[in-house]
């Protein structure tokens, strides 16, 4: 299916609603399901949708609210990974009986969800540091998907929980990796626009 050309306004509006829908499904489905790794991805869609949100107020500012935006985007993720580093240390300390079966379901339909706003965030022409750093956000996501979907299939055939703590605990990794990708970028930018002479 051909995805429509947007703006850069219209595809973070339909980002962040994306994003808002499917944090409200991972969080649900999370409790209900004891899944540390539903949960994280919850935490995660929703500091994404944060992170569109301030893409789109800083859309036709200058640079440097830009690269205070793709800052702000670093230290969220690197704060939302120490919250699910914790969470998962607390699922492992006092046990956890995660649903296989209602892992699979969500993380499917999640990845689908995430793909359309890799998709949509890849097709801009020319993204500017913030917009580079909501890119980063959405390929995180796909990749936790996968690692929720996987988790799933074990911790059904298995009957343990290990398989959703490895991977509320490595989607946390790669939010740290991302974070601090992000606030490289922010700082390379900065340099960038000091020798050229903008602001």
């Amino acid at each position: 299916m051909a995805l429509p050309v947007l703006s850069e306004r219209q595809t973070l509006w339909v980002v962040l609603a994306l994003n808002l829908g499917i944090s409200v499904v991972f969080f649900l489905i999370g409790v209900m399901g004891d899944s540390s790794a539903l949960i994280a991805n919850g935490v995660d869609n929703l500091s994404d949708a944060f992170v569109y949100l301030l893409s789109l107020i800083a859309l036709g500012r200058g640079a440097i609210w830009k690269r205070r935006v793709a800052t702000a985007s670093g230290v969220m993720l690197l704060l939302f990974s120490l919250a699910i580093i914790i969470d998962v240390g607390r699922r492992y300390t006092y046990g956890s009986e995660p649903m296989g079966l209602a892992m699979m379901i969500v993380s499917t339909g999640a990845a689908g969800v995430n793909y359309i706003c890799l998709r949509l965030l890849q097709r801009l022409r020319q993204p500017d540091v913030a917009l580079r750093a909501a890119t980063t956000f959405s390929f995180n996501d796909f990749i936790s998907n996968g690692g929720i979907l996987v988790a799933g299939v074990m911790v059904l055939w298995l009957g343990v929980n290990w398989p959703d703590l490895v991977v509320g605990f490595l989607t946390a990794l790669i939010a740290i990796k991302g974070g601090f990708e992000i606030l490289s970028d922010a700082r390379m930018e900065k340099r960038q626009q000091r020798r050229g002479g903008a602001l």
